[in-house]
């Protein structure tokens, strides 16, 4: 078994999204691990697959406009404005993708937390407490009131999310899917809530702890040779509102 650490590409939500989706779905090496780190071609935010649209948009800022994208993993909304942002596939040979959701969120984030504190940030792993209220946008602040579904990230921590071990502040969640092919693991940091960072330190450091605790080495690739028709489709589907408004 191989890990794929691929290039960082940038772009906008429906893209981002369906690459996401299409590593999970037609990577050539389907038995590899496959990670990247993507960035943002204007202001978005994605939010998760089980969520309604209507009451999405209703959380959204006045300021807009935003790139906005359904997600193909669950979770709630998720602001990328400032955010250091990655997906990773987990194939189904791993033993990681026969584990119960919570324990490959575990494993993830403790990789997340471990490459944070090599950095001397004072990051943990939240391991009690209070789990995220159905109805909250994955962004710091203060507690917000219970709303229908999962809400906006970042607002408070779930269990095994990642922590400022001192204030308790959130600073990375994640959603997941899990199929035939694999789990999809897709997360974010918000980049405010720990202090300088050189974060092409940091996605070296995290893809080394990934590796660890994956028991596979990890090695540069580049991008796979997709069917450029799949993939021209798929963002499209991702960018029509029927896909937006699916709920």
């Amino acid at each position: 078994m191989e890990f794929h650490v691929l290039p960082t590409r940038t772009g906008g939500a429906a893209e981002n999204m369906a690459l996401d989706f299409l590593l999970l779905q037609r990577y050539p090496d389907p038995a590899a691990l496959r990670c990247r780190h993507y960035e943002w071609r204007s202001p978005a935010f994605t939010f998760g697959f089980g969520q309604k649209a209507a009451w999405v948009r209703g959380q959204l800022p006045p300021e807009g406009p935003f790139d906005l994208c359904r997600r193909p993993t669950g979770g709630g909304i998720v602001d990328h404005q400032n955010d250091w942002t990655y997906a990773l596939v987990i194939p189904r040979e791993h033993r990681l993708w026969e584990t119960r959701a919570t324990e490959s969120y575990r494993v993830v984030h403790e990789c997340l937390a471990q490459a944070l504190r090599e950095l001397g940030q004072p990051a943990a792993v939240k391991t009690k407490g209070d789990q995220l209220e159905s109805g909250e946008i994955n962004r710091p602040g203060p507690t917000p009131p219970a709303s229908p579904g999962p809400g906006i990230c970042f607002q408070r921590a779930e269990l095994y999310d990642v922590i400022h071990e001192r204030s308790g502040e959130k600073i990375s969640g994640a959603a997941q899917k899990r199929n035939k092919h694999g789990l999809l693991f897709q997360g974010s940091i918000w980049k405010p809530s720990v202090g300088a960072v050189d974060w092409e330190e940091f996605g070296s450091r995290f893809v080394a702890a990934l590796a660890v605790a994956a028991g596979v080495p990890a090695a540069s690739t580049p991008w796979p040779n997709f069917n450029e028709d799949e993939v021209t489709g798929l963002i499209e589907q991702y960018s029509l509102p029927e896909w937006l408004d699916y709920r």
